[in-house]
């Protein structure tokens, strides 16, 4: 039973780590203005959830409080929310671009990349959601570079990456900067990076850090250098308050996403490094960028209103 004045939360997921780590921004925005009862489902398959939407029957319950909000993030957990909220009651609260009509839910938190219009039951976010939160106490003489690799979207290439890589190094001798990778980080750009012997960077491999490493070192680096293809990692950079520059990567094709980053850069927001003129220190972010924090002020809100009601 959930105690008296909390409010009951399930999370429902579908195993991926960037959904989990959307659902994890939200509910800690949550948190922070509502006293919350926390549960983590897995969804069900499609088929299980469509069972249970129609039998009004949701299976994962397992004796859980009847929830207040029910949170999904994935096209895997759309099916399973409706099926919860049938079921229970609650809001029905979905992260990125449902599979299904928007009109099912009580709110969806959209990415404006995805090019949809705003409605009652519609809000556009600027990037996903994320954990990540702004500070004012970035070290100066911290850096980070943040390296993906290879994508539907993007090519790669060594020596352009490592090129930027040592321009950027050599332009900022006072500052430290460490990098890591991701699993899609070709292991040849590693190999050849370990031969530069750069003497102010230090590297931490993708699969030596935890989940809390990247907010960690955002919190504390006043520049942050992320590669194109790594999308959900500028607008981390950005939450985090730090100055952020876009490192250049061969595009396969130029989609939605890309030109979200477009829209960046253009509006001021980052800065690509073909713009950047080495030794000069990166423009901040024009404004603080608080999505989590935004959207958890409406989901609230809209809390109060049902309560209202």
């Amino acid at each position: 039973m959930t105690p008296p004045n909390k409010t009951t939360l399930w999370q429902i997921h579908d195993d991926r780590p960037g959904h989990h780590n959307q659902l994890r921004g939200l509910t800690s925005a949550l948190t922070e203005l509502l006293s919350l009862d926390v549960h983590t489902l897995r969804a069900p398959s499609p088929r299980s959830s469509l069972a249970a939407l129609w039998s009004k029957r949701f299976p994962l319950d397992s004796g859980l409080p009847a929830p207040d909000l029910i949170l999904g993030a994935g096209h895997a957990t759309h099916l399973a929310v409706l099926a919860a909220r049938r079921a229970y009651g609650g809001l029905a609260i979905v992260l990125m671009k449902p599979s299904l009509p928007s009109a099912l839910f009580d709110l969806c938190l959209i990415p404006e990349h995805d090019q949809v219009s705003e409605s009652e039951k519609v809000v556009t976010t600027r990037g996903v959601l994320n954990i990540v939160r702004p500070t004012q106490q970035h070290n100066r003489r911290s850096g980070l570079l943040l390296i993906g690799g290879p994508s539907a979207a993007h090519d790669w290439s060594n020596e352009q990456m490592l090129e930027q890589i040592t321009t950027i190094t050599s332009s900022n001798p006072s500052i430290q900067w460490r990098l890591t990778n991701s699993r899609r980080t070709p292991p040849s750009f590693l190999e050849h990076l370990a031969k530069k012997k750069i003497a102010n960077l230090q590297v931490t491999l993708h699969q030596d850090t935890h989940s809390a490493w990247v907010p960690e070192q955002l919190a504390q680096a006043a520049q942050v250098w992320v590669s194109e293809d790594s999308v959900s990692m500028v607008y981390e950079a950005l939450t985090s308050g730090a100055a952020v520059g876009v490192l250049d990567v061969p595009s396969r094709r130029h989609g939605r996403v890309a030109a979200g980053v477009d829209t960046l850069t253009e509006s001021g927001w980052a800065t690509r490094f073909a713009d950047w003129q080495p030794g000069v220190w990166l423009a901040p972010p024009p404004a603080q960028l608080n999505e989590a924090r935004r959207c958890a002020e409406i989901v609230c809100r809209r809390l109060r209103s049902r309560s209202a009601a």
